[in-house]
């Protein structure tokens, strides 16, 4: 079984900011990531889930209260929803390579 990680698709529009339309800069630098290392990419299950509120699949696994995205959900139960964590992860649990500090 794969981690799997979670992110908004990008593109979407926000009833709040009328005529416009967003992407998460989080999700963004974890498309960025995957994009550069498309090889260890494969290593994960990637899901690119809707932005409106509730996002049923990751409520389901993750509660009422965990929506929010980007996501990595550990293959042996657990999650990190912080995105220096999640490239953290990556780098320890998959082998990507390290951010620049």
């Amino acid at each position: 079984m794969k981690d799997t990680l979670y992110i908004l698709a990008p593109g979407f529009e926000d009833p709040a900011y009328p005529g416009k339309t967003f992407y998460c800069w989080h999700c963004a630098l974890m498309e960025g990531v995957l994009a550069s290392f498309p090889e260890l990419a494969d290593r994960l299950d990637v899901r690119r889930i809707a932005w409106p509120k509730p996002r049923r699949e990751v409520a389901e696994l993750l509660g009422e209260d965990n929506q929010s995205l980007p996501v990595l959900v550990l293959s042996e139960g657990g999650f990190i929803n912080d995105k220096d964590a999640i490239l953290a992860a990556l780098t320890e649990r998959h082998g990507f390579p390290h951010p620049h500090p």
